[in-house]
């Protein structure tokens, strides 16, 4: 139901302006249905002259009208007004200093049939799937420390456990569950081991697909994700390279260790294990491009 009878009928119809109705009733007949730019389409609706039928109905004292939505937009138009809620305005008259927040909030909140329906079922009313776990990288004992004047020289001689450290401590254990993280990425920690926030450690997971060989370990969809570093911190960012490469890792001095060298910074780790290009790419390059290519192309080659 749109509104009522306006035009010639009722002149002083809200939806008139200037002598029109604003909803442009009466529709006007088309010959084929058109879908106009907006996605509202104009029907089919044929004229006497033009082979057209014309009935008057006394079913109600209103314009009736029935549409079929093809655009995105017109469907959230739907959505919109399937879901709205009736409105609703409280006023009180009361002391200053009387606030109630609770019986505030309590008013004020509306919960529409749809979600009164969704919470009699004990339907969920909201999800995220699947859990993301964020992982922590850092250098050694360059974990970020909360402190106070009392806390201060506590906080020095006890670094605090973050998810890295304990990782190193999992994959040290000679238990199964050590054996076991010794296989895994760092980012693939979460899927098999919960972070307990409480005690600051990597325990197995009770419940999900159990893993073959392995009685007590059982793997889930969680992702882990690793802070992101920038390049110019070289150190932290390197390190974060290593932990995306080398499973099982026990200790930071562990990653800078490669084929029973130990190098002296996280860089020189990278290189060895060639997970970094060096300079000769370029100098092949500017040689293919000093064959093959003009001196335009080579001048447009690097920009």
């Amino acid at each position: 139901m749109i509104h009522g009878p306006c035009g010639t009928l009722n002149m002083m119809s809200p939806c008139m302006d200037n002598g029109k109705c604003t909803k442009r009733f009466p529709k006007p007949c088309e010959t084929d249905t058109i879908t106009n730019m907006d996605g509202y389409p104009s029907y089919r609706r044929r004229d006497v002259d033009n082979g057209g039928q014309s009935y008057e109905l006394r079913l109600s004292n209103a314009h009736i009208n029935v549409e079929l939505y093809s655009s995105m937009k017109s469907i959230k138009y739907i959505c919109k007004y399937v879901h709205k809620g009736s409105d609703k305005a409280i006023f009180a008259v009361q002391n200053v200093n009387d606030n109630d927040e609770i019986t505030r909030y309590q008013m004020g909140r509306y919960i529409s049939s749809n979600e009164a329906i969704w919470r009699i079922f004990t339907f969920p009313i909201h999800e995220r799937d699947p859990a993301v776990i964020h992982l922590a990288v850092h250098l050694e004992n360059g974990q970020r420390v909360y402190f106070t004047e009392e806390t201060a020289l506590q906080q020095a001689l006890t670094a605090p456990k973050t998810t890295l450290t304990q990782f190193f401590n999992l994959c040290s254990r000679q238990d199964a569950d050590g054996q076991f993280a010794r296989t895994l990425m760092y980012t693939d920690v979460p899927k098999f081991f919960t972070w307990n926030k409480q005690s600051k450690n990597w325990e197995p997971r009770k419940r999900g697909i159990p893993v073959p060989g392995f009685a007590d370990i059982f793997m889930t969809k969680t992702l882990g994700r690793l802070y992101t570093d920038h390049p110019k911190q070289r150190e932290c960012f390197f390190l974060r390279l290593l932990l995306v490469n080398v499973p099982g890792p026990t200790s930071f001095q562990y990653l800078r260790k490669v084929n029973g060298t130990s190098y002296d910074s996280f860089f020189d780790a990278c290189r060895e294990l060639y997970l970094l290009e060096d300079d000769n790419h370029w100098d092949l390059t500017l040689a293919d491009a000093a064959l093959s290519s003009s001196p335009q192309q080579i001048r447009q080659l690097f920009q």
